[in-house]
């Protein structure tokens, strides 16, 4: 079959106005109604799977201030009214229902308890909690802080930021450095903030425990996942969220090496989850809902 008569690479294009009603439904933008409790946040992110906390320049997917606040910058004021999601994920911390912690590109994201295992079957958590993370740190993957950061958590048990970094050795440690070490152990979901204490100079530290102790059925529900078919759900649940997106695009976000994304990418095709398009401004091959192209 010539190019020309390729239905999937010539003939469909993106519709931008399905696109955008799409969005409006997924994002929760206007004129749609914004949430204004936490059982409607709840309800969100269990529909869409995960979505960012605070919206990220450059990266397309739903975010709870964009539901709460409108689309808008996050605000600097911190009595802006958008804020009251900040309560909000601080009180749920420790009520596990969602899955929260710096995830998708090390940025806060939150997840729905029936997603996370699909996560966590991505991680580099394979067996024991005593075990993978000295094995991380012995093939190169783990920095000598996060090492230090996650065997205090695990001997000691849930510390406060502050603790924690007294107890971990690192006091005299840049900043820079035990923040990359929280920001390395939460991505991999070795640990995850389960709760606030009134610590430090501004009275706000975050407590840390590690993952299997907060969520002990985590590491056997991913078990059954195999990463195949964790990327394939993943997607696809973006795909549901974003509606349309370049390959690149997906890349930005989860990280994964080009071969496994072009792989789950292939399969999202091949079951006609997601279309070959174009885009009706923009250069470039597109990937959309089957619903979202004409």
């Amino acid at each position: 079959m010539s190019k020309k008569m390729d239905y999937n690479y010539i003939m469909l294009v993106l519709d931008s106005e399905k696109l955008q009603t799409h969005r409006m439904r997924t994002f929760n933008l206007p004129p749609r109604r914004r949430f204004t409790t936490p059982a409607a946040a709840l309800k969100f992110i269990n529909m869409r799977g995960f979505i960012y906390f605070w919206p990220i320049k450059g990266i397309d997917l739903p975010s709870l201030w964009i539901a709460v606040a409108g689309n808008r910058p996050v605000a600097d004021k911190r009595d802006d009214p958008g804020h009251i999601t900040w309560g909000w994920k601080d009180n749920a911390l420790d009520k596990k229902i969602w899955y929260y912690g710096k995830i998708l590109r090390k940025k806060a994201t939150m997840i729905s308890l029936e997603v996370a295992p699909y996560f966590y079957a991505l991680s580099e958590n394979y067996g024991s909690p005593e075990e993978d993370y000295l094995i991380a740190y012995e093939e190169g993957r783990l920095p000598q802080s996060a090492k230090q950061v996650y065997e205090t958590l695990l001997n000691e048990g849930s510390l406060n930021t502050l603790d924690l970094r007294k107890a971990a050795k690192l006091a005299n440690a840049k900043d820079s450095e035990f923040n990359k070490a929280l920001e390395v152990l939460q991505a991999d979901f070795k640990i995850l903030p389960v709760g606030v204490a009134q610590a430090g100079a501004w009275k706000y530290s975050h407590i840390y425990e590690i993952v299997p102790r907060h969520f002990p059925k985590l590491p056997e529900q991913a078990r059954k996942i195999g990463e195949s078919a964790a990327r394939t759900k993943l997607l696809e649940l973006y795909f549901e969220s974003v509606g349309a997106a370049t390959e690149s695009d997906a890349a930005k976000l989860f990280g994964w090496k080009k071969e496994l994304l072009v792989r789950a990418i292939a399969g999202l095709v091949q079951k006609k989850v997601i279309v070959e398009s174009e885009h009706p401004k923009q250069r470039g091959k597109w990937l959309a809902l089957a619903k979202l192209v004409s």
